[in-house]
């Protein structure tokens, strides 16, 4: 891992797991703003050339989730601000620069989720506004406004058409796909359609052909490397973004979006927009518990089936962080029973976790958080950058997978710990 600097008195160690990671002790005095953001730009591959470009946006959503902690904000608006930046970045598959469906069209999935309240909100296949999740969380305060008229429950999730018209209907402004079309997006999905073109061609071919070239079972061969770009195994498409925060009050919030898979079917829904499988918070509800965040990426038909991130969540509530993660990626993950028929499980994890530190909990003269933050993938990268309100700056890490590991089979793990703190009067 890059060596990590910061305004505060902080060094980098070893993790348990014999994994690089970083431990951050941050304890400030006095009345500054207190939060930790960890972000996420998709987990996938990040090649060296646009690395800076990765990083950088990561950077920016950092800041800007610490600019809301630093101005009195919450959780739930620092974790919205910082995935605005993410979705407004052209090089994330999310918001602006999301990939293009098989019609040529995008289609986002957002979902956002308040660790106080449990308040959740989500859109799916949503088209026609720039950041999905301001619908989102729009949709999250709305039903914590109580019923509609003739006492109907308000939606939390929706989906296509729907979703776009509630959007606009609730002020957020329209914005068509060609102004969220970029020309990567657009050549990627040029390049995709000639390689469906051309694989349908040898198919139909083959077919004609199948009398005499049948295998030993009676099936065709498959039509090899033509395939779309992000479906190999090589995990080459990155996918969703996301963030968590922890704010000055302990509350936790976690946020996700993205534009799906390259050429996928018009109305197919992600795990960014399912419950529990996008994203998961939830405040600690008794002073024996952690605080979790979770905020996941990767094959989203993987992660639905798994509910990876409340899973994640709930295996944070053990001692050690590093090695609840490590067991609950290989176990309810890459080895989970409902994925027994896949032999490439590719998925990403950044997980946050807070208490009140034993010593503070003593004090009426001190607020001390104490915030662990992982993350975990095994796609061949994954890029993420983290901050706490202290810090003068952020800081970002690709994380890669270890020299000779199999995308699918193998996973990373890396994280570190903030001690956060301030004094009153």
């Amino acid at each position: 891992m890059e060596k990590l600097e910061n305004s505060t008195d902080c060094k980098e160690t070893v993790s348990p797991l014999n994994n690089s990671g970083s431990v951050l002790n941050c304890t400030v005095s006095g009345h500054e703003a207190m939060g930790f953001v960890l972000v996420h730009a998709g987990a996938g591959y990040h090649s060296e050339s646009k690395a800076k470009e990765y990083k950088h946006v990561c950077k920016r959503a950092c800041q800007r989730a610490v600019d809301r902690l630093r101005a009195g904000g919450l959780a739930l608006e620092a974790v919205t601000a910082a995935l605005i930046e993410l979705e407004d970045s052209p090089f994330t598959n999310a918001g602006t620069g999301s990939n293009l469906n098989l019609s040529g069209e995008i289609e986002c999935d957002a979902s956002i989720m308040d660790g106080k309240s449990l308040n959740y909100g989500a859109v799916g296949a949503l088209s026609g506004i720039k950041n999905p999740v301001l619908v989102a969380r729009r949709l999250l305060s709305e039903t914590q406004k109580g019923k509609l008229s003739a006492g109907r429950i308000p939606p939390c999730f929706l989906v296509g058409k729907g979703a776009e018209q509630w959007a606009i209907s609730h002020g957020i402004p329209a914005c068509s796909t060609e102004k969220m079309t970029t020309k990567f997006s657009l050549s990627g999905y040029k390049r995709n359609k000639r390689k469906m073109e051309l694989a349908e061609q040898v198919e139909t071919k083959r077919r004609r052909q199948s009398c005499g070239h049948e295998n030993d079972l009676g099936c065709l061969e498959p039509v090899g490397d033509i395939m779309v770009e992000g479906e190999e195994n090589n995990s080459a498409c990155l996918d969703t973004v996301g963030a968590v925060v922890v704010d000055r009050e302990g509350n936790v919030a976690a946020a996700v979006s993205s534009g799906g898979l390259a050429m996928k079917h018009p109305g197919r829904v992600g795990q960014a927009a399912h419950y529990g499988c996008g994203c998961w918070a939830e405040n600690a509800r008794d002073v024996s518990l952690y605080s979790t965040a979770v905020s996941t990426s990767g094959s989203g038909e993987h992660l639905i089936r798994t509910m990876l991130a409340r899973e994640c969540s709930t295996s944070m509530q053990t001692e050690n962080a590093h090695h609840a993660l490590l067991e609950a990626m290989q176990n309810k993950f890459i080895s989970s029973p409902f994925l027994a028929g896949e032999d490439c499980v590719l998925g990403g994890v950044i997980v946050l976790r807070c208490c009140t530190c034993g010593e503070a909990q003593r004090s009426e003269d001190i607020q001390t958080l104490l915030v662990e933050f992982l993350w975990s993938h095994t796609t061949e990268s994954m890029c993420v950058g983290y901050m706490s309100a202290q810090d003068s700056k952020p800081r970002t890490h690709i994380s890669r997978l270890p020299p000779g590991a199999v995308a699918g089979q193998s996973l990373a793990i890396e994280g570190g710990v903030c001690r956060l703190g301030t004094t009153s009067d």
